[in-house]
């Protein structure tokens, strides 16, 4: 049983026409080919035939694996091509140009007759002033934000992980009160929207297993954001905790939401989280040790979970603590160390 996206990829391959909370920052602007430059780079390995998702050939991985190649460091360009070049990995969205931006990046992934993966972080008063702080100024501008979102995928394959972060910080407190009416009216109105749409599929982020700790305390939340029209929801967006207990986490929350299915970010969950250190940013903030989870797939074995995909970019930076770059950026010497730890 591989769930609702692993029937989904059994027809494309048919060929059908078919975080502790909230502590993240989203990468730069997604890169996407233009005309004529479609093409995978030379070094880059095979797509997984598991997913049905597009690997960008131009992804920050790719580019950076280009680097080191060109200054003779063959083996870890290989190493990074392998382990993360060669995987669908989700694009964030901007706020310059995001018609263009989507319809760029679901045109290419048309092309191969792939999905786009696609991550929605703009909410108003976004991370509760923290370190992702920001999103769109007021919920016109967000309203407007997601209409040329939705306009850029068109009758395109998509799935879309919505606002990471934003359920959570409503049942956690972080999020003041005051802001908690419009927020629940601009998640629904950005799934009805987005459902709308003939190919897209919808995943209300979360959290993970250790920020609301009893999965009781979501299920009104996400019901007052949308998730009857969404397809599910999405589990560690950008987190470490481990597939089992995202699993068994998710399983409790479907079951109070009447059988949703739901996504798990396995990006570097490979060796689960940090050890309690008694520093909160220890544990979420570029935790050493660390390694790619499993790859993504629709392939999970479980038919409540309909995918493992890699929601947070492997190798980008959280901010700048324990000697990273700026929260974005990439580090090379973690994404190595997470490329190395993977058992795979």
């Amino acid at each position: 049983m591989y769930g609702h996206m692993g029937r989904l990829a059994a027809r494309v391959a048919a060929g059908a026409v078919l975080l502790a909370a909230g502590c993240f920052r989203p990468p730069g602007p997604a890169s996407a080919p233009g005309p004529g430059d479609d093409r995978v780079p030379a070094h880059t390995a095979p797509r997984s035939s598991s997913t049905p998702f597009w690997v960008n050939p131009h992804s920050t991985a790719a580019r950076q694996a280009a680097a080191l190649r060109a200054r003779g460091r063959t083996g870890e360009a290989e190493l990074i091509e392998k382990k993360i070049a060669a995987q669908p990995v989700a694009e964030w969205i901007g706020t310059k140009a995001p018609r263009a931006e989507t319809a760029r990046l679901t045109r290419a992934a048309a092309r191969e007759n792939r999905h786009a993966l696609l991550v929605l972080y703009n909410i108003p008063h976004r991370d509760c002033g923290q370190y992702s702080k920001g999103g769109a100024p007021d919920g016109a501008a967000y309203r407007r934000w997601v209409a040329e979102v939705a306009a850029g995928i068109g009758d395109r394959a998509a799935t879309v992980v919505l606002e990471p972060d934003a359920v959570p910080h409503i049942v956690d407190g972080c999020t003041p009160p005051v802001y908690h009416r419009e927020r629940y009216r601009l998640l629904a109105e950005a799934v009805q929207r987005l459902k709308a749409l003939p190919r897209t599929r919808v995943y209300l982020d979360a959290g993970n297993p250790r920020w609301i700790t009893d999965p009781g305390r979501l299920t009104a939340p996400l019901r007052r954001a949308g998730i009857g029209r969404a397809d599910g929801f999405a589990l560690n967006t950008a987190n470490y905790r481990t597939t089992a207990e995202n699993r068994a986490y998710g399983r409790t929350l479907s079951r109070l939401l009447g059988g949703k299915t739901f996504v798990i970010d396995t990006s570097r969950n490979g060796n689960g989280p940090l050890p309690a250190s008694g520093h909160q940013a220890m544990s979420w903030c570029n935790p050493p040790g660390r390694a790619l989870g499993e790859p993504p797939t629709t392939r999970t074995g479980d038919e409540l979970v309909d995918a493992y995909l890699w929601i947070k970019r492997p190798g980008e930076s959280d901010g700048t603590c324990k000697g990273g770059p700026p929260a974005g950026r990439w580090w090379t010497e973690y994404a190595l160390g997470l490329a190395r730890d993977a058992d795979w």
